[in-house]
């Protein structure tokens, strides 16, 4: 065989696949046949998409339903059964069906009612509220204290800082940030007591 024929061989054996009836193609498909599948899928798969997208209106879902039909016919085109349905009907049933599990499936999922939530998170809710109540004191507090002693207090509790990196950040010697500290707290113990 030359080097022409044997570049030619697969594209004349697609072609044969191709003429052939749909009917053949299904069978083809039933004894394991990935070509056909594909032949099968380019002469249908705009159409089957359409039904699909015609019943979800979303484009993704349409796609797998029709992803979900196609390997339903490889899995079954061995069932086909001429006498039944043209091959173009049964597929586009497969399609139908797949859209219209996937609309239920949908609408359960979206109708799901939400779980109550557990007792001991309602109970927490006065708590945060409390919380978020202390917060609003403490800086409420801090406001009224001069600017060196809040920059130290807010360095050292918001920031993270240690007092060394404070002492270090704010250019000033280590004790200068200890004592600032110790006056600030003082200071908003004394503003945050009842």
């Amino acid at each position: 065989m030359s080097e022409y024929a044997l570049a030619l061989a697969p594209l004349i054996g697609r072609r044969r696949t191709r003429e052939r009836s749909d009917e053949d193609v299904l069978e083809s498909i039933g004894a394991g046949d990935e070509a056909a599948l594909g032949v099968l899928y380019d002469r249908y798969g705009r159409v089957a998409y359409g039904v699909a997208l015609r019943i979800l209106r979303d484009q993704a879902l349409a796609e797998d339903a029709v992803q979900e039909a196609f390997l339903a016919v490889w899995r079954s085109a061995g069932s086909y059964r001429r006498e039944r349905a043209k091959p173009s009907t049964w597929l586009l049933t497969l399609v139908h069906r797949r859209a219209v599990d996937l609309v239920r499936r949908e609408d359960r999922r979206r109708g799901e009612r939400l779980e109550e939530p557990p007792e001991d998170i309602a109970a927490a809710v006065p708590e945060e509220a409390q919380l978020r109540e202390r917060r609003t004191a403490v800086q409420a507090a801090l406001a009224t204290l001069p600017a060196d002693q809040r920059q130290a207090l807010e360095l050292a509790y918001y920031g993270g800082y240690t007092q060394s990196e404070v002492a270090e950040h704010l250019g000033v010697p280590l004790g200068t940030v200890k004592s600032r500290m110790f006056a600030g707290l003082t200071r908003l113990r004394g503003a945050l007591e009842p």
